[in-house]
């Protein structure tokens, strides 16, 4: 086989890579799918995704613990829908 032919299998499987889903299922999961999920976003988006994550406290006032809210507000989101999600709430 032609190394093109190889080199271009590879950029397609590359490609084809699906988004990372957060898992908030616990905590190390949480900072490790979230980690992950960071990955897949363009440099200008990850610090929106950093301060949607930082500010899910502001969603309800009743929780009282930030962290546990944050797990559940994002369990089963890509990174991309978080950032949406933050651009929908005003976060820049």
């Amino acid at each position: 086989m032609k190394p093109s032919v190889i080199l271009l299998a590879a950029l397609l499987a590359a490609c084809s890579k699906s988004p990372v889903v957060i898992d908030g299922s616990t905590a190390d999961t949480f900072a490790e799918t979230t980690e992950d999920a960071r990955r897949d976003l363009a440099i200008k988006d990850r610090l929106t995704f950093d301060t949607a994550l930082r500010t899910v406290g502001g969603r309800r006032y009743a929780d009282n613990d930030p962290d546990a809210m944050a797990r559940r507000t994002f369990h089963g989101m890509t990174a991309a829908d978080v950032v949406a999600d933050a651009h929908a709430r005003g976060i820049e």
